[in-house]
């Protein structure tokens, strides 16, 4: 029951909020649908973000490969292979040997020969003849006169001349540079001739005297030097 003096509410004021309070809440309702699927995207985005940078550094092994990497499979195969080793049925192994290999032998040194000592005293001493102007006719006219003092005859001195005209030719300052050999009779070392004279590089009395002391106490005559000489090449 009322006084009378209240303000009641019209019919049309009550209409008017209702509608209002109706409004509110479906603007309400659609802000928090409108939140939700904000949400929701945001976490399927951050999700799927993870998603694509982690799939290329992780990479799962199929079931072969994750039967090879099984410690105990490895550990199966190795034991397995330890038992044919030593039963002897593993397989061999060959080896190929490549067609451009090659071995190197270190080479055998070649000896060098060995060298006479009267020819390394020669060219250790490093002496060289004389310059002298030979003169074969005068040497054999000297010769004579000495041949003919030992009572030799004239085949005798024919034995000599044939004997140093293979050796020298007369010629007093013959060198033989393989051997040492020097001078008309060829004396092996030359300065042996120093014994009668020591001019005996120059002087060709001196190299006779000596050459025919040597054929005689070595051949008897100059035949018999000449002789050998036939024989072996030397006297």
């Amino acid at each position: 029951m009322t006084t009378g003096n209240e303000i009641l509410p019209s019919r049309a004021g009550v209409a008017t909020r209702s509608v209002r309070r109706s409004r509110r809440s479906a603007r309400a309702a659609r802000w928090s649908r409108r939140r939700g699927v904000l949400a929701a995207f945001s976490v399927l985005a951050t999700a799927g973000f993870v998603g694509a940078t982690l799939v290329p550094l992780v990479s799962f092994p199929n079931p072969a490969e994750a039967t090879e990497l099984d410690p105990l499979s490895l550990y199966a195969s190795a034991v397995q292979d330890a038992q044919r080793y030593q039963a002897g049925d593993a397989p061999a192994v060959e080896l190929e040997r490549a067609s451009e290999y090659t071995v190197y032998v270190t080479p055998t040194p070649t000896p060098t020969p060995t060298q006479s000592r009267s020819s390394a005293s020669t060219r250790s001493s490093s002496w060289s003849p004389p310059f002298v102007s030979p003169n074969p006719g005068s040497a054999q006219a000297i010769a004579y006169d000495m041949v003919t003092a030992r009572g030799w005859g004239d085949s005798e001195f024919a034995c000599l001349v044939a004997l140093w005209k293979k050796e020298s030719g007369w010629r007093v300052n013959a060198y033989n540079a393989s051997s040492g050999a020097y001078g008309i009779p060829q004396a092996l070392p030359g300065r042996k001739m120093s014994s009668v004279g020591s001019d005996w590089e120059t002087n060709a009395a001196t190299q006779i005297t000596w050459g025919l002391g040597y054929i005689q106490g070595r051949y008897g005559t100059p035949c018999g030097a000449w002789g050998k000489s036939q024989r072996s090449g030397w006297y």
